[in-house]
């Protein structure tokens, strides 16, 4: 796996989920009832983003340390 274009990838989503945000708590003709309730999706993506990079990474770590104990056979 590549993980630096997973990461760069899921960054990538992240940094677009956070400008969407920023454009909706920049937007004044939304009242806060209506910022609020657009913003929940966005957060919750970036947290399974995140939580699912973290799953990633411990895949590979768990799979890199298998594969030491098949060479010190």
């Amino acid at each position: 796996m590549d993980m630096k274009l997973i990461e760069k990838n899921i960054d990538e989503i992240v940094a677009s989920l956070e400008k969407e945000v920023m454009a909706l708590l920049a937007d004044e003709s939304i009242d806060k009832q209506m910022t609020n309730i657009h913003m929940k999706p966005l957060a919750s993506t970036k947290k399974i983003l995140l939580n699912a990079l973290d799953s990633i990474k411990l895949v590979e770590k768990l799979y890199k340390e298998e594969l030491e104990k098949l060479d010190e056979r």
